[in-house]
């Protein structure tokens, strides 16, 4: 790794192990022991995504009994709109840019202004990505990579000539909401995204099933199974992304809500920066003994102009209204 990794690497690292809290601690009631009853269950992927028709209405948004970012809850009211049934996937994004010409920021130097601590000469083209530590390394496992860019997802050397039906990754805010411009569509709301993630229900269900842990009964996301980040049992049949569709739909008939990667929202948090957004779902990344933050209520702060192996998005579409 060279100076400039190292640089990205600490700042990386300083920053998830802030939110590295154990989940466990914050809420007892949902504790486990880091074991897995999951049974995995047979798959068949439908990579296929459309518009889904969301009818709108009030919902309860947040929770109070997790994170405090997501409390108080509050009763929120949506119009209709219209969102993918699945996250955008390689095959999608390839035809984006292939029409359009758009490079991501992943491939261009990084705004300097945008990262004051990094000298100029140290920034360069590249992402994050997930590396499982060995035990003696324990608690170092984001690393920035040159030349990591969605169509090279671990490095130059690696391609996505089998992961076409993955969703995208190493996308940053602005990419994603030039992709949706393009589809004609913008970028879910928070609340838009919470509303659908809980299919309209006006019940406090932890999670977009109900309230099931994820880790009884059969496997009902892309997570991590097993004690993170050293051991991944992949009992879901997957050690990274899955196809976007594996996993079963919710009520409103999305796929991938809940795991996968991480899904960028509309959403800006100015009061400490202009340079930070919100992510929901949870990712691959996620397990029972670390983050838990594949719930519907759950968020994380992320800059907008940086990307990693685990965040995409989908796009919503409302009338009259898309991406500026």
């Amino acid at each position: 790794m060279n100076v400039t990794s190292k640089y990205y690497s600490r700042k990386l690292q300083v920053r998830r192990n802030f939110r590295a809290i154990p989940f466990v601690i914050l809420i007892p009631a949902l504790a486990c022991c880091g074991g897995n009853d999951a049974k995995p269950v047979a798959q068949t992927c439908s990579a296929i995504s459309h518009k889904v028709s969301i009818l709108g209405g009030s919902f309860l948004m947040g929770s109070d009994r997790a994170y405090k970012e997501e409390a108080p809850v509050t009763v929120r009211s949506l119009n209709p709109f219209f969102i993918d049934s699945h996250e955008v996937s390689n095959q999608r994004f390839s035809q984006f840019v292939q029409e359009t010409n758009y490079v991501t920021q992943a491939e261009t130097l990084p705004d300097s202004t945008l990262h004051p601590d990094i000298p100029k000469d140290q920034l360069t083209a590249g992402s994050a990505i997930f590396i499982s530590p060995k035990l003696s390394g324990a608690g170092q496992w984001w690393h920035f990579m040159e030349g990591a860019d969605w169509k090279h997802p671990e490095g130059p050397e690696s391609n996505i000539d089998s992961r076409m039906s993955h969703p995208v990754v190493h996308i940053t805010y602005y990419d994603a909401l030039a992709f949706a411009k393009w589809a004609g569509g913008d970028l879910p709301t928070e609340e838009e995204w919470e509303y659908a993630a809980r299919s309209g229900s006006l019940e406090q269900h932890t999670y977009e099933w109900g309230d099931e842990p994820i880790d009884k009964g059969v496997i009902k996301a892309n997570t991590w199974q097993g004690a993170f980040p050293l051991i991944n049992k992949k009992t879901d049949g997957f050690g990274g992304t899955s196809p976007i569709g594996c996993f079963p739909a919710n009520t409103f008939g999305l796929h991938d809500m809940t795991g996968n990667v991480w899904e960028w929202t509309r959403q800006k948090n100015t009061s400490h920066s202009t340079n930070i957004g919100l992510v929901k779902g949870g990712s691959f990344l996620c397990s029972p003994t670390y983050c838990r933050r594949y719930r519907p209520s759950a968020k994380q702060e992320q800059e907008l102009d940086f990307s990693t192996s685990h965040i995409g998005f989908r796009v919503v579409y409302r009338e009259g209204n898309s991406a500026d």
